[in-house]
This record gives C-alpha cells, structure tokens and sequence, in this order.
C-alpha cells in the first residue's frame, strides 16, 4: 500500500488544474473527473486493504523530505494569515497563527524524535475516507450546477468558481491527510490546511458579513490548533513521541486536554459555535462539505481516536458535559429558526455535541453510538443542504415558512427533504437507534446530568424537525408559479444521497456488525456487540419505516386534488385561499406560520450564558491541570 499517497495527491493535483484552466465548462467537467477518481481510489483503498485481510497498516516512516515541506507549507499558511490579517485589520487572529507556528518550527529545529509510521490505514480510517471521498465527492458533482445557478442570481458577486472548486478538493485533499495520519506533526499539518481553507471559503463573496464570518471561523480554528501544537510539544518533550496511538495509551491530562480544545473547537461545540453559523454566508456547496464530509467530522474524529484515553477521567467528563450541554442548547435555538440553513447549523452543532458526549464518556457503548451517530448524520445533513440550496435557488428563498406547500409545488426537492429531515429523528431510523444506544449509557455510567440533556434534547429536536416536516408536506395551493430550476448533476448528487440513506437504514443490522463492531474491537481491543435484538426483525422494522415515509409523501401528492377549493377568509377570496378583501374592501393576506418561541430560545437569550458557561468550565479545567501538573 505503498500507493497511498496518491490517495492525498489526486485531489490536491485536481484542484490545481481546476484552479487554472480557463473554461468554466471544462472546470464542471474536471470536476466530475475528480470526484469520480477519489471515489474509485478509495474503493481500490478498500479491495487492496481487505486483500491484507484487514489488519491495521503502518506506512512511511523515512520522510524527511515531506516534513521539511510540510514545515514550509506551515510558514507559508502562516504567511498568508499574516498578510490576511494586516489586510483587514484582524491584528489578533495573526498572533495565534505565529504562535502555534512558531511552536512548531521550534520543536521540529530542535527536538529529535524516533522515525515511526506516519501513516496509519485501519477500519475507522477506511471508514472517514468513505465518508470523505464519496459524501465530498458527490458535494463537488452538485457544486457545478449550483455555482452556475448561484452566479445567475447573484451577480452582485465575481464569479469565481474556478477557486471554489480548487478549494473544496484542495479540501477533500487535507482530510484524507488527517484521518490518515498517525504521526501528529502530519495531523496538524492537515488540520491547519482544513482551517485555512474554511476561511477562504466562508469569505467567497468578499462581503463585509463574509469577511468578518471567515475571519470568526479562522480564529476559533487557530485557538485549536494552537491546543492541537500544544499537546504535540508537551507529547514531544515529556513522553519523546508524537504518535498519537502512544499518546492516548500514555493518558497523560494535560495533551488529552489541549487535543480536546482542538476537537472542540473544530466540531464547533459550546463556546466555538459561532464560527460554523457564520458559515452560512458561504455558498451551499461549502456550508454542505463544512458540516458533513469535513471540517467538523474533523473534530469529531479526533476525539474517537482519544476516547479510550478521555473514559473515566475528569478531561472526559469535561468533554462529555460540554458536548451535552451543546447537544440540548442548540435543539433549543433550533427551535427560534426559520431560516433553513440556520437550522441545519443548529442541528448539526446539536447533533455534534451528542457524538462528542458519548467521545467524552469513552465506552465501547458510546463510541458505538458516536460513529453511527457520524455516519448517518454525514448522509443525511449533505443532502439537506443540498435540498435547501437546490430550493433556494427555485423558490429566491430559503425561509422555512416559504417552504408551505413544497410537496405540491416542487414535490422532488420535497421528497429528497422529507428522506433527509426522517432520517434526522424519526423511529427507527439510525440516528434515533443511535441515540438510544447513547441514552443507555448514559443511564448505565450514571451520569444523570448527561441523561436529562440527552432526553429533553431529543425533545427539542423533534419540534423543530416536525414543524419543518409539516411545512413542507401541507397540501397549500397557490397560485404563485414556481420553476425547479435544479439541474440534473444537482439530482443525481441528491437523489444517491437519498439512496444511500435508505440503504443505511435497510442495512442497519449489517453496518452495525461488520462495520462499527469491528472498528470498537479496534479501539478498544476486544470484540463488543451492541444489538440485543435479532438481525431479521430489525430489518423488518427498517423495511417498513423507511419506505412508510417516501411512500405516504407520495400517496397523498397523488391523492390531492389539483383545483383549488376556495374557503371562507372572512371576506371576498382572491382565488388562492391566500389573499382577500375583507368588509372595508381593503386586501388581506391569510399566511399560516409555525410557532417559534423567539423569546424562550432565542439565540439573544441563550447563547450569550452559553458561551460563558462552558468557556468559564475551559478555563477552570486548564487551571486545575496545569496547577496540578506544577
């Protein structure tokens, strides 16, 4: 498997020849090109690792060269951050890319450290690489007619999609890297790349909103990997490694602390959340990448790979509160949206905080429910924002209560939403399985505090889904006319997105026991089964439950009679039960609307003590380890 760094190399190669070829047409096209290619790598990953009958592969470990030029890609980032910064006024953000830049430089000048594998191919690997080649590969295949779309009703902004493509597979490129790497110095490397590369996709448009977002994100990024430059320099100095396998077998608290800022921040939990909201101003492909293939995966990953070290100690019951914590206050704020993507954002940053609890607990029962937690959500949040880019771009809107009626008016985009948002919380598909599987043990670990956030989480999470469900499922007529203008690349991204969901949920019993198990046993160093109910039923039950919900949405957009049926408004009815004249003979406007609870859950209310809460439990954790390792 000598051959793998062509599986890092391919998409970085791609994004250059995107970036300069001149034709937009040929950029789409080498688009396709490059998205197939990671595909096919990948399952050549997987055949040419199951030929080594599975067993975990150490590579590279004279590589002398690629760390000097990952050393110099380093100071060039840090450069850039620099010039960046000065540009714009943003003095702070630079100190902390030469901060952790200059940790770097320092310990790789000074330290000498034993030449061990840099890279590393076992089952949760193979997995994150699935997830990334194809979930990103098929974000970039819906890229290209997006980006078209955008620029036509956006012509406020310079087209610069040739930069937008380059960016996500350069990307795609950094997260191969990281789920890959095994030595640390080779992690950060790619963890920088990934938060330099946000920051130049949150700011696309070049607003003043996108600049200040983008320079948001990149500082919370730079806060992580100064933690993430942290714990290697400690690892170095005290233990003499940088392997972060011989990290977590060391449990040292105070690395384990720092590579948990850095998980934190990246998945974008309580007190970073701001960074992946601000997200949002980014064009959808982008918002769909950052929350489902990369990025945030990145954290989330991170924190698996340490669990075994975090279970039972105080850094993990940090990790794990604060993750809870974030898991019920972003349901809450959820519930205040009305803006699509916004509660996509919301979800996902909820959604992350239930993995990173059950991280932070560090059982093989948690980390169970962690990475099909990831996996599901990966699928099912890409085609979400998918589906709300594709219907912003048809309707001019991506406010949920213009997206009344959505079943009758753009019925595909509706049916695509509807597999997405039930494969989010309804029973029993497998983020609700997984779920279970968290909230038991969370009762069996006797963390109480965790089992009321998880159970009024939940809770939240099945208002919001609900209301938006409804929205879009209401059998509302109008006479607005609506074009799909959603291209075919657009659907074909979508529509595998949808089959893959049904899949996962059809092959639950299979994914959880020729996949999650083995990676447990992995981790943890032993067999584990989690299923206590025998395979054939569960897959009946997914059977029946996956196809109700497609099918019912189906049934009654067939059922629904296409004339319109004039109600009572209390006035003269202006034909589209919309609008009327009431008894003065002034026109009204008769609109449903979902109840929002602003005042309650409002992001003014709750995010504020949020973020104070948990930086406040940041801080006093870094107090007491320190102090105590002084």
């Amino acid at each position: 498997m000598e051959w793998l760094w062509i599986l890092i190399a391919f998409p970085a190669l791609m994004a250059v020849i995107i970036w300069l070829i001149p034709s937009d047409v040929l950029k789409g096209r080498l688009v396709y090109v490059g998205a197939a290619g990671m595909m096919a790598l990948t399952i050549f990953l997987l055949g040419s690792w199951s030929g080594q009958e599975m067993e975990t592969a150490y590579l590279y470990v004279n590589t002398a060269f690629w760390d000097k030029a990952m050393l110099a890609g380093e100071v060039f980032f840090m450069g850039l951050i620099i010039y960046e910064s000065i540009r714009h006024k943003k003095y702070p953000v630079m100190l902390l890319s030469i901060a952790q830049t200059g940790l770097m430089v320092w310990l790789e000048s000074t330290v000498h450290l034993p030449e061990l594998p840099h890279l590393m191919v076992d089952r949760l690997a193979i997995l994150m690489c699935v997830i990334v080649a194809f979930v990103g590969g098929l974000i970039c295949i819906y890229a290209v007619g997006y980006m078209e779309a955008y620029h036509q009703h956006h012509k406020e902004f310079q087209n610069r999609r040739g930069f937008f493509f380059a960016m996500i597979f350069f990307f795609l490129a950094a997260m191969m890297g990281l789920v890959l790497s095994l030595n640390m110095i080779w992690m950060y490397f790619f963890w920088e790349v990934t938060s330099v590369i946000s920051f130049l996709l949150i700011g696309y448009t070049r607003t003043e909103e996108a600049v200040d977002n983008s320079f948001r994100a990149l500082w919370m990024n730079l806060l992580g990997g100064l933690g993430f430059a942290a714990a290697i320099v400690i690892s170095a100095l005290k233990g003499g490694t940088a392997q972060l396998q011989e990290v977590v077998l060391a449990g040292s608290a105070l690395p384990l602390l720092c590579l948990s800022l850095a998980g934190l921040t990246k998945s974008a939990q309580m007190p970073f959340s701001s960074w992946l909201l601000g997200a949002m101003v980014a064009p959808t492909p982008s918002s769909a990448l950052l929350h489902s293939a990369t990025m945030v995966k990145a954290g989330v990953y991170l924190l698996i790979r340490i669990a075994p070290a975090l279970n039972g100690t105080a850094v993990g019951m940090l990790v794990a509160l604060i993750g809870g914590y974030t898991f019920i206050s972003a349901s809450m704020m959820a519930i205040a949206q009305n803006d699509g993507k916004k509660v996509l954002a919301f979800s996902t940053i909820s959604n992350l905080g239930l993995i990173v609890a059950c991280a932070g607990i560090g059982v093989e029962e948690t980390i169970w429910g962690a990475i099909l937690l990831m996996i599901f959500h990966s699928v099912s949040k890409s085609m979400l924002f998918q589906a709300v880019g594709a219907t912003e771009n048809s309707l001019g809107s991506r406010d949920i209560e213009n997206m009344h009626g959505l079943l009758l008016r753009l019925p595909k985009l509706a049916y695509i939403m509807g597999i997405g948002i039930a494969g989010m919380y309804l029973a029993p598909f497998g983020m609700l399985i997984s779920k279970w599987v968290a909230l038991k043990a969370f009762v069996d670990s006797g963390n109480v505090v965790l089992v009321i956030f998880l159970a009024y989480g939940s809770a939240t999470t099945m208002l919001y889904w609900t209301k938006w469900l409804a929205k879009i499922t209401s059998m509302h007529h109008t006479k607005e006319v609506v074009h799909d203008v959603t291209r075919e690349d657009q659907y074909f991204s979508m529509y595998l997105h949808g089959g893959a969901m049904i899949l996962l949920c059809l092959l639950f019993p299979v994914l959880a026991t020729s996949v999650v198990n083995p990676i447990i046993s992995q981790l943890f160093g032993f067999s584990y089964e989690v299923l206590s109910m025998s395979v054939l039923t569960t897959m009946a039950v997914m059977l029946a439950s996956v196809i109700l919900v497609p099918a019912a949405m189906f049934l009654i957009t067939r059922s629904a009679p296409r004339d319109y049926v004039p109600i009572y408004m209390g006035g003269v009815n202006e034909g589209d039960n919309t609008y009327f004249t009431n008894s003065l003979g002034m026109p009204e406007h008769l609109y449903l609307t979902n109840w929002y609870l602003r005042f309650e859950f409002g992001m003014r209310r709750l995010m504020r003590p949020s973020e104070i809460l948990t930086a406040g439990a940041l801080v006093v954790m870094f107090c007491l380890i320190i102090g105590g390792a002084v």
